[in-house]
């Protein structure tokens, strides 16, 4: 497999190229890693997944910026030949009610958050239709529910789902699937100062039906690598809301929800 995951040093994104350099059984597997300027967690995701076994492209710059995914994407298919897969993950929150929330805040998170998936789509299209490909975005289950606080975040994470709905379509008969990873609570860095909290981790814990907090490589990754895999050849246009239940169970919380009512 040749792949490039934007976000691809740590949270998520590290996860899922940790766990297809695991997994790969032999198979030659090539990656193209881009983060913004974290060049620390780029090294060191670099060397693990060489010790592993892997071909690592690492790569910097900003998918906010419109030039950005050009110049990824050609840097990979140049570098491996062509592209079998295209794992759009870098993402940005910037909570803020959105009475509150500044233009330049909200355009930066749809840039990033939307907008760059569409660029290295758009980007990555001839050589995933040479080989027949696949794509998978990371949305959220923010992007199914709204959620407080998350207004402008949500949207563009809906925006997103919408985004890989009408990729699949148009994109379908070239035989390029394409679909989302809705990921729930997660442990990444983003949220370590959240889960650092013994009492805060237990309290959204006790919310999960499966009753615990995912983990990046052990509970997402394994999802997209399915997704990316032939086992999934006939999938395409999803979003799989994996949450461990909690997007559903908002009934389980409500005051007297176990007694009868006619």
């Amino acid at each position: 497999m040749r792949i490039l995951i934007t976000g691809g040093s740590r949270g998520i994104g590290g996860g899922i190229a940790r766990r297809l350099a695991r997994e790969r059984n032999g198979a030659p597997l090539s990656i193209a890693l881009c983060e913004r300027d974290e060049m620390a967690t780029l090294d060191a995701m670099t060397a693990e997944l060489e010790g592993l076994g892997a071909e690592v492209l690492p790569l910097t710059g900003d998918v906010g910026e419109v030039e950005t995914a050009d110049r990824l994407v050609g840097a990979a298919a140049d570098a491996f030949g062509g592209l079998d897969a295209l794992v759009s993950n870098a993402g940005i929150s910037r909570p803020a009610p959105l009475a509150e929330m500044s233009v330049e805040t909200w355009d930066e998170m749809m840039n990033v958050n939307l907008r760059a998936t569409w660029l290295l789509a758009r980007a990555a299209y001839p050589a995933l239709k040479q080989s027949r490909g696949a794509i998978v975005a990371t949305a959220s289950s923010a992007g199914h529910m709204p959620y407080r606080g998350l207004g402008a975040y949500s949207t563009t994470k809906a925006a997103l789902i919408m985004l890989v709905r009408q990729l699949a379509q148009e994109w379908g008969p070239d035989g390029i699937r394409v679909n989302a990873l809705s990921p729930g609570a997660v442990h990444t860095p983003l949220s370590a100062r959240v889960y650092a909290d013994n009492r805060m981790k237990a309290e959204r814990e006790a919310l999960v039906p499966l009753g615990h907090i995912a983990d990046a490589t052990d509970d997402m990754a394994g999802v997209v690598a399915f997704l990316l895999s032939p086992a999934a050849k006939y999938l395409t246009g999803q979003s799989l809301l994996a949450d461990g239940g909690l997007t559903h169970s908002v009934f389980n919380h409500m005051p007297g929800q176990s007694m009868a009512e006619d």
